[in-house]
């Protein structure tokens, strides 16, 4: 069927070492985003009006402007109005760290205020301190409420890292296309067979925190 051309030669294992430039620049984005994404919703939640202001404007920003014009900004806008040269990599990572951050903070803000008011209030008349009520009642709910939405979070990053080849990157779907591109004229249908197998490389990462999340999801569900 003209499928196992694709794993002669070095054509499969550079689909691999592609989809290992991709884990990086996803998990290392999102090693990141864990932590500044909680400390930003943990500052979300300080109820000082410029600082809520701020933050606010940091979230619909990144909200509005899509990924791609933060890539192509922070990849040519740095280098011709800065003259500062960074690899497409490492912009890919800062980009995906700045959407993450954002993202990250507002779920974390979402799950601690759901969490029910009268909780905190009788916490309170018991004499527990902000740092206990945080620490007893807060974080153990927040984080079995916010763990679903971060994993998709999570998922969605890592589809979403496909964009680097826009900026030069050689990750999983660049190096797709530079087989599609060596293999069209003697094999035609060539493209099928590389997305084909690129997207089972996604399904095989991604599917698994998906199912993951709904079954968290479901758990949470019943125990509320």
């Amino acid at each position: 069927m003209g499928f196992d051309w694709l794993f002669e030669g070095e054509n499969a294992s550079r689909l691999v070492q592609g989809l290992w430039i991709t884990a990086q620049i996803s998990f290392i984005s999102v090693a990141i985003s864990l932590v500044l994404g909680t400390a930003f919703g943990l500052l979300m939640r300080i109820k000082n009006t410029i600082l809520q202001f701020f933050c606010r404007i940091y979230l619909e920003t990144i909200r509005i402007v899509p990924i791609l014009v933060w890539l192509f900004m922070l990849y040519f806008g740095l280098s011709i109005w800065f003259n500062i040269h960074i690899s497409g990599f490492w912009v890919c990572v800062w980009v995906f760290v700045l959407w993450g951050t954002a993202e990250m903070g507002d779920l974390v803000r979402g799950a601690l205020t759901s969490i029910e008011k009268h909780q905190i209030e009788s916490a309170k008349s018991l004499g527990l301190t902000p740092l206990q009520i945080f620490w007893y009642i807060e974080l153990p709910q927040g984080t079995k409420r916010v763990l679903p939405g971060v994993i998709n979070l999570f998922t969605r990053m890592i589809k979403t890292s496909s964009l680097a080849a826009l900026i030069g990157v050689i990750e999983v779907v660049k190096i797709g296309q530079q087989i599609i591109e060596n293999a069209l004229l003697t094999n035609p249908s060539a493209s099928f067979f590389v997305y084909g197998l690129i997207f089972v490389l996604y399904f095989l990462i991604c599917y698994p925190l998906s199912l993951f999340a709904s079954r968290l999801e479901k758990r949470w569900q019943a125990d509320f």
